[in-house]
């Protein structure tokens, strides 16, 4: 009998039903932009027809990023299951438009907690304990575990998992990692795993020449470690030259063809259409086995929301008043939400960082110099947000700042922290109360407008917070947080703190002025306030921006950008008209008040919130 063996297309697809893992590592230094690349590969095949997931791998002994410093490891970015993560997780998000899980985020902590909790109990029968096999197990079991959870909303696994190997090809602290992944790559076998390398090739300014010298290095360390990659992605400042690709080439052994340059481009929405340019799609499909069960990449609105932003120049400066403005990462949702919300307004963004410390009495006294620079920022704004943030330091200047945008009618968000401040502040400005305060900051106030959670652990900081997300419903039919949002009667939004508005104070404050107009489903969380009278004035104690997507921006974002350029009436849903002299029809177009110019349309194919029609 004539035995016949698997057609090409019949093992294709019985590859398909195997998870494929696309693993990102890092070398020569770090900060070369490993979540940027590992997020615009995962948007590349996503755009091809695949569906993907997402693993970060951290090696720090830390359980997660909660308690650490963001002057450290920049911002805490928070999951709906309440996960305090690496920021490179709000990349995945924001890219993919996906909803991952603490799980997605892998620590040395995790790992080593897992075991020794394992091993407490009993479940390795008296062997000895070791990094090999025990630790590298636990980590290849976690990522087959992790990577078939679905993250997009469908039934079923990713098709493919992308996993971002943290820090620097040689730190110590990821031996146990590259370990486990070099077995891992056996484990899961040839045409499941595709090694992506991302380096420097830098180029000295004396000679102008891109040298290869530390890509080499590090191929040949990775190498050593019993990791091959199988592309290269190589960050310059501009695309390599042939001569160059070739000599990677020869000293790498990688083929040609799968040497990609990331060269600097305007803005990081590039970096997709980068990879698809040079077809990393296609090495990725080879390496993995994948030629003919997918399509050319579909990055239409993708492409288009890249240029759009390039080409804007009508301003919109916004202040952004913190504890931790000397390092930008700290706010990375913020500033994302911020661009997501004034590219949909066909507006460019400028942020201006102020220290709220230098807007104190004190500063003033000490560095008056940093005291009148952060003044002329903060009045120069086309609006303001207060951001979060813990402990005392700069609280006072970011009540002068709430203060400065309540009296001079500018449009300001305060988010978290920021929410808490507006309430201070009004209770010390229009109710007279001088000594309103935080427990947070003054134990002892005789009037505490926000107060320590009753179910808050005070001697554990590590997860005790209120995280994750929870239900905000919503009180006032008319008021511009629910229009923001469309009308709905409740939201359900990401939250990170330990302090609320004191409900007792409640009625003391709505009678002054203020409106709650967002609470938890006890009625006793005050969520949302804003002041009716007001432009723009609303704080919330949730975090809008870890769910702002690009095409699709956080509502009270495009508020804000909305307000800071006199186009509010729009987005609430009053059309406004304008000429549009370039229009074909040469008619008027209405597009919710953001087309002031022909230049700012911006088409509903890419913003599906956006709804241009003529009359």
């Amino acid at each position: 009998m004539l035995l016949m063996g698997p057609t090409d297309t019949e093992t294709e697809v019985g590859n398909m039903k195997k998870m494929k893992y696309v693993l990102v590592t890092g070398g020569v230094v770090s900060g070369l932009g490993k979540g940027v690349t590992a997020s615009s590969i995962g948007l590349l095949l996503k755009a091809c027809g695949l569906r993907v997931t997402c693993i970060k791998i951290d090696p720090y002994l830390n359980n997660d990023a909660g308690t650490m410093s963001p002057f450290e490891h920049g911002e805490v970015f928070v999951l709906d299951d309440g996960g305090e993560v690496d920021l490179d997780l709000g990349n995945y998000e924001r890219f993919l438009d996906v909803k991952l899980t603490r799980d997605n985020n892998i620590t040395t902590g995790k790992i080593y907690q897992f075991v020794l909790d394992k091993e407490r109990k009993g479940d390795y029968l008296g062997k000895t304990v070791q990094v090999v096999p025990h630790i590298t197990d636990a980590i290849q079991e976690w990522i087959e575990r992790v990577a078939m959870i679905p993250v997009d909303g469908k039934e079923g696994p990713a098709d493919v998992c992308v996993i971002e190997l943290g820090g620097t090809i040689g730190d110590i602290e990821s031996m146990p990692f590259i370990e486990a992944l070099g077995q891992f790559s056996c484990r899961v076998g040839a045409g499941n795993f595709c090694l992506i390398h991302v380096s420097l090739v830098p180029v000295l300014n004396v000679v102008g020449e891109q040298k290869t010298k530390p890509t080499q290095h590090s191929v040949r360390g990775l190498r050593g470690l019993g990791l091959a990659p199988n592309i290269l992605a190589c960050r310059s400042t501009t695309a390599l030259d042939d001569n160059v690709k070739e000599k990677l080439s020869q000293f790498c052994n990688v083929s040609a063809e799968h040497i990609i340059t990331l060269y600097d481009v305007p803005n990081i929405w590039h970096i997709p259409l980068l990879l698809r340019d040079q077809k990393a799609h296609e090495a990725i499909f080879k390496v993995l086995n994948l030629p003919s069960v997918t399509k050319e990449p579909s990055l239409k609105e993708w492409t288009t929301r890249a240029e759009i932003c390039d080409k804007l120049h009508e301003p919109v400066r916004i202040c952004i008043v913190g504890k931790y403005t000397g390092l930008s990462d700290t706010y990375l949702s913020i500033l994302k939400a911020l661009l997501h919300a004034s590219v949909a307004c066909g507006k460019k963004l400028f942020v201006d960082w102020v220290p709220a410390s230098d807007l104190e009495d004190m500063a003033e006294k000490e560095n008056p110099d940093a005291y009148k620079a952060a003044w002329k920022l903060l009045k120069s704004a086309d609006g303001v947000v207060v951001p979060g943030g813990f402990g005392d330091r700069g609280v006072q200047g970011k009540i002068l700042a709430a203060k400065h945008a309540r009296e001079n009618r500018i449009p300001y968000l305060g988010i978290c922290l920021g929410m808490q401040i507006a309430v201070i502040e009004f209770a010390r400005s229009v109710l007279g109360l001088k000594d309103a305060n935080s427990t947070e900051f003054d134990p002892n106030t005789r009037s505490p407008c926000v107060i320590f959670m009753p179910e808050g652990s005070k001697t554990h900081m590590g997860g005790t917070m209120r995280l994750g997300s929870r239900r905000t419903y919503f009180q006032a039919p008319d008021s511009k947080s629910v229009k923001l949002y469309g009308n709905r009667s409740f939201i359900d939004e990401r939250h990170r703190h330990r302090f609320e508005v004191n409900p007792d104070m409640v009625a003391q404050l709505e009678n002054g002025g203020l409106s709650f107009t967002g609470k938890d489903e006890t009625g006793q969380r005050m969520e949302i306030v804003e002041l009716p009278d007001h432009p723009y004035y609303i704080g919330v104690q949730f975090h809008p921006e870890f769910k702002s997507r690009p095409g699709k921006p956080c509502a009270l974002f495009l508020g804000l950008i909305a307000a800071a350029c006199g186009e509010l009436d729009g987005v609430l849903g009053e059309k406004v008209e304008c000429e549009i002299v370039n229009c074909p029809s040469n008619k008027k177009v209405y597009q919710n008040g953001f087309a002031t110019k022909p230049e700012n349309i911006i088409r509903d194919s890419v913003y599906s919130y956006c709804n241009g029609v003529h009359s």
